[in-house]
């Protein structure tokens, strides 16, 4: 198996999504720093997209979550159903096969997920707010609460560490994103692609998942074994985003691109129903990190200049993701 060092290479040799080592920045100094950061804002600009191996989150850690989704979804439907998704003020439970369509203009997604999110102190959430704020846990497996649980810690420390990055890549104050997401109004999502029949003909251009951006500010996405995503590059090209062992893939998501004034890029992606001829059950899990719903995103000073004014009134994160939820489901 080639190293790290040699997958980076050959991939950016070959001009595809650059793999960056996010160690230097989490254990060097300052410049080491920087220049990690300059990284990660090249890739967002040029790709909305990019590896990061050293990431931080346990690979005993995301072992344990993926089998605890293989069992979760190996559950009789009926079962699924009872934790199943209600609306997109909650944004959690089980999304059944083609329940969510990304691509509004195709047939509904061949996946299917489960939804969850931080659980906050009753005692710090606002009465109204609570109800939308609760999990909802399936009676088995005995162990998945705690799992799905433990990784979304490992998720919310790892993602607020690339938003320091990101500020840093922005001359901003270290804590300037983590400060606007301290609400951890996030979304930790479980998906399964189903296998599906050999000989399976795609109706009217159906997808595992739709082409679609991402709608918050990143993304952290888990890759188990199964190719399947592709990214739309700035030609309009469709490249693959193969797993890569290791590493976490990190997309910017719609408000990035607003606050950042499309200097970082909010790309395209989806997930075909095809590898190579032939379309195994895949498994990946998404974090997808959110602003706090108050927060104001208007467009960073210095992502704009008298040649590049601003491009986005602004907006309140809260309202831009109910209205991307609602036309969704």
């Amino acid at each position: 198996m080639e190293t790290l060092q040699e997958t980076t290479a050959r991939r950016t040799d070959a001009g595809a999504i650059p793999v960056i080592d996010f160690g230097p920045f989490l254990h060097g100094g300052a410049e080491d720093r920087k220049a990690v950061a300059a990284a990660m804002r090249q890739a967002s600009a040029d790709w909305g997209f990019f590896y990061l191996a050293n990431h931080g989150v346990p690979e005993p850690l995301l072992d344990r979550s993926f089998q605890a989704s293989r069992r979760f979804f190996a559950l009789p439907y009926e079962e699924k159903m009872g934790v199943a998704w209600q609306s997109a003020s909650s944004n959690r439970g089980y999304v059944a096969v083609r329940r969510e369509r990304l691509d509004a203009s195709k047939p509904g997604d061949l996946k299917e997920a489960f939804n969850a999110g931080p659980e906050p102190a009753a005692d710090s959430l606002a009465e109204e707010e609570r109800p939308y704020r609760e999990n909802r846990w399936p009676a088995r497996p005995e162990d998945f609460r705690d799992t799905v649980l433990d990784l979304m810690d490992g998720c919310v420390a790892a993602a607020n560490r690339v938003l320091e990055a990101f500020a840093v890549a922005l001359d901003l104050p270290d804590g300037f994103f983590i400060d606007t997401h301290d609400q951890l109004h996030h979304t930790l999502r479980l998906l399964h692609y189903p296998p599906l029949p050999r000989g399976y003909t795609p109706q009217a251009g159906e997808k595992r998942a739709g082409a679609h951006t991402d709608y918050g500010s990143i993304t952290l996405l888990f890759q188990h074994g199964v190719a399947g995503l592709e990214v739309r590059t700035r030609s309009g090209e469709w490249i693959t985003a193969p797993p890569i062992p290791g590493t976490v893939v990190v997309n910017t998501g719609d408000l990035m691109q607003r606050w950042t004034n499309d200097v970082f890029c909010s790309t395209p992606h989806r997930v075909s129903p095809f590898v190579s001829g032939d379309s195994p059950g895949r498994y990946s899990i998404a974090f997808f990190c959110h602003p706090n719903p108050d927060a104001e995103i208007r467009c960073i000073e210095s992502c704009a200049d008298a040649d590049h004014p601003s491009r986005y009134p602004p907006i309140l994160a809260g309202e831009h993701l109910m209205a991307k939820l609602n036309a969704t489901y």
